[in-house]
């Protein structure tokens, strides 16, 4: 097939890289980063209209947007307006993500469980909720995207009233913070659960586990997430059940009704506490870095996954996943994610060992190739990928992996699947 693939991230390079292992795809990356161009052909058409014309003509047969603004922006509404093969959510079914309000009050109304919250852009209904909470830590969530970082965890009542009325008063996101969105905190271990969706069916992958925060032992502030493994044995039988019955079937007849039906990756945000899934967050695409991660897992070719999902024929599928563990560790730059940091070229030593070479691999992200060489140019660089038997030998040969690769000011956290291994 011609495949165009959306984004310029870790996740996208990542889904191209199993991609070419098939050997049977022409791959089309838009915009692509300075790696992607090892896998396929990087273009430069922003104009989404363009785009789906330049489809046509260069006969793709299958788009897969990787990053929530196209989805939110409606890229799908206009290149099946085109009668082009895409696979993701119409923009009124992005607004799972779009916007976080929507988002809650469809889980309210379907039943799905969740934290108790408020949406307001009232600063005297905020202040009031905030005060009759009876617990801390409480949660203050910008209500519209922002790249995964929009979500205050306040320590204090006090803390939570200064987070709202920055957002309120645009101070802290923008546009994006003038309705806020504030929770009750759950106490308990979180999980990442990705449903392949086509409206209807659905093909659940094996939960992982991120790893937010910037320093070892979950210190620092959030990032996009420094790294991931999967599948995570804090996950059982019951629990995949409760979620498919509780969460993802009444989402999706949900949506249905709401005239909005959901097709792409219902990314399930979950904190489990006390062994029951209550609902953090959806979003409407993998994510990254655990895109990178279960890629290399899936045993069932990865085009079929996704053409079936864009065609509604998921119920034909048969989905096999191989019985191993990833583990994703994230090189990011110096300053991440404070600030940005001075492009430094990326060095990767020759590996030698059969073992690393053949159960590990390097997902590009935040690189560009200048005058033949690859530089770091991002805040997250890239994700070291090791794949094996345990969590632990697949950790080990991720950071076997870290080793081989140099550049200055090169950062990663030490500790990824501590939580599965301590």
């Amino acid at each position: 097939m011609n495949i165009l693939i959306l984004g310029s991230g870790g996740r996208e390079y990542s889904i191209g890289l199993a991609l070419t292992k098939e050997k049977s795809h022409n791959l089309y990356f838009m915009p692509g980063n300075g790696a992607t161009s090892d896998l396929g052909t990087n273009i430069n058409i922003t104009d989404y209209e363009k785009l789906a014309l330049f489809a046509k003509e260069n006969n793709i047969d299958l788009t897969i947007v990787g990053p929530e603004a196209p989805l939110v922006d409606g890229v799908v509404d206009i290149f099946r307006k085109h009668n082009l093969v895409i696979f993701g959510p119409t923009a009124a079914a992005a607004k799972l993500e779009g916007s976080k309000a929507y988002m809650k009050n469809i889980l309210k109304k379907y039943n799905v469980p969740t934290a108790a919250f408020i949406e307001t852009t009232s600063k005297e209904e905020a202040l009031n909720f905030i005060d009759s909470m009876q617990n801390t830590p409480i949660v203050v969530k910008a209500d519209g995207l922002c790249a995964g970082k929009g979500v205050i965890i306040a320590q204090s009542k006090e803390e939570a009233k200064q987070a709202a009325l920055d957002m309120l008063n645009g101070s802290s996101f923008g546009d994006a913070g003038t309705n806020v969105v504030i929770e009750e905190f759950l106490d308990g271990y979180e999980l990442s659960v990705f449903a392949i969706c086509d409206g209807k069916n659905y093909k659940v992958l094996p939960a992982a586990q991120d790893h937010k925060r910037v320093g070892d032992g979950d210190t620092g502030p959030n990032t996009g997430g420094m790294g991931a493994y999967a599948p995570t044995p804090l996950v059982n039988d019951e629990i995949y059940k409760k979620i498919e019955d509780r969460v993802i079937k009444p989402t999706l007849k949900g949506m249905q009704a709401e005239g909005a039906p959901f097709e792409g990756v219902l990314f399930i945000g979950v904190m489990v506490v006390k062994g029951e899934p209550i609902i953090l967050e959806y979003n409407v695409r993998f994510g990254d870095p655990e895109c990178e991660i279960l890629m290399p897992l899936l045993e069932s070719p990865v085009s079929e996954l996704f053409y079936y999902g864009a065609t509604k024929q998921l119920d034909k599928l048969d989905i096999k996943i191989k019985n191993e563990f990833a583990v994703g560790v994230v090189m990011a730059s110096e300053n991440y994610p404070y600030s940005s940091s001075k492009a430094a070229e990326i060095i990767i030593d020759k590996i030698v060992d059969e073992d690393l070479k053949n159960n590990s691999h390097i997902s590009f992200a935040g690189v560009e190739l200048i005058d033949g060489k690859l530089f770091a140019t991002g805040g997250r660089v890239l994700v070291c990928v090791g794949t094996g038997n345990s969590i632990k030998e697949a950790r080990n040969r991720a950071y076997a992996l870290c080793g081989q690769v140099h550049f200055a000011g090169k950062k990663c956290r030490t500790d990824i699947a501590y939580q599965a291994l301590k």
